[in-house]
């Protein structure tokens, strides 16, 4: 890895988001040599280990509400998902598979789009701007950057107008759509997960803890060192429940057991992991679990889009739910941790491969 002083590699992050060509960019340039704030330490890069047989859980939503049993045994199966992996897939959700083939096509239309085209789209102003296209969106001189380029959409339903107007022509009809059809599968995961945690059915929904919703487009341009660098560092989300939609490409990974486990592309499935805020306010009962993407590898671009489920109100207080704390489970967390506070730490810390956690954690 090429060392570089702090000022120098500085000058190159401005270098790189002045140009607001993003990763797509340099691919298009024809460089054959990532640059150096893409290289990762050899430490971060530590591939398979194959010598293992975890699979991510699949959980199969068919036939949920036809039988009292049946409920059960989904609640069952997310129940022991959330608490040794964080992570697991989920198929027969009710989102058409029409649906979830154009949006992925249309993320894939926007960042292929010429640069002089997209360009107008180019912003980090994240609260101002309802549609924000970006080149990794903690992009600092202290981290190593990631090969691929995002778009952000904060999703309101009912539909304001106003605000699916600020998507690009180019695939404002499909994320409109399938922005519809998130905020349905919304509510049912919201219920199965407070049932999971042995909550009412309601008990997320009450707190608001869905009802912030943001979409983002990934795409990772095909990479002329994928050894080198990673198309998304390790890092957990910040979210109550993240729902990721990837295309056939594959690269997604969890750490689980200090081992990374490839999460397969499976046509119509879902992956659903969970975030901070769920880890905190279930007192550690569900996992936020680390992840990352490989820099691709194949011939086409990797495509992805998540939507990322939050707090609704970004002031008010949060910490453990007492329903989930007494004398042989104490409280673990701070209980008056807002979400904009989180988030403002989050943003600062970057994704340097270490949890936030830590910081809100009560000293014992």
């Amino acid at each position: 890895m090429e060392a570089v002083g702090h000022s120098e590699a500085e000058k190159r992050v401005k270098e790189f988001h002045e140009s607001k060509a993003g990763v797509k960019g340099i691919v298009h340039s024809g460089l054959t040599k990532i640059p150096p704030i893409f290289v990762h330490p050899p430490e971060e890069l530590q591939r398979n280990n194959m010598n293992h047989d975890f699979r991510v859980p699949m959980i199969d939503l068919k036939g949920l509400d036809q039988s009292t049993e049946r409920r059960k045994e989904v609640i069952n199966e997310m129940s022991k998902a959330a608490e040794a992996w964080g992570f697991f897939q989920i198929v027969n959700h009710g989102v058409p598979l029409e649906v979830m083939e154009e949006v992925l096509k249309s993320v894939r239309r926007f960042h292929e789009q010429p640069h002089e085209t997209k360009v107008e789209w180019y912003s980090r102003d994240f609260k101002k701007k309802a549609f924000n296209y970006f080149s990794n969106g903690d992009l600092k001189a202290s981290t190593q950057a990631g090969w691929r380029d995002s778009f952000s959409w904060q999703l309101q339903f009912p539909e304001d107008e106003g605000n699916s107007q600020a998507l690009p022509q180019v695939c404002r009809r499909e994320i409109v759509e399938y922005g519809k059809h998130m905020t349905q599968l919304q509510e049912k995961l919201s219920e199965l997960l407070s049932e999971a945690l042995g909550l009412s059915t309601d008990y997320l929904s009450s707190l608001g803890c869905f009802k912030s919703t943001s979409l983002v487009g990934h795409y990772y341009p095909v990479c002329p060192e994928p050894h080198l660098t990673l198309g998304a560092s390790k890092h957990s989300d910040i979210s109550f429940l993240t729902l990721l939609l990837q295309d056939s490409v594959g690269g997604l990974q969890v750490l689980h057991q200090n081992v990374w486990v490839d999460v397969p592309p499976v046509q119509g499935a879902l992956v659903a992991n969970l975030g901070d805020l769920m880890q905190i306010t279930s007192n550690d009962k569900f996992k936020s679990v680390e992840h990352r993407v490989l820099a691709t590898r194949t011939a086409e671009p990797r495509t992805s889009v998540a939507c990322f489920f939050s707090a609704e109100d970004k002031l008010k207080p949060f910490g453990p739910f007492k329903e989930l704390v007494s004398e042989t489970h104490p409280p673990i967390y701070r209980d008056n941790i807002s979400f904009g506070e989180y988030m403002a730490y989050y943003r600062l810390k970057g994704q340097d491969g270490n949890s936030s956690l830590p910081r809100f954690r009560l000293v014992h």
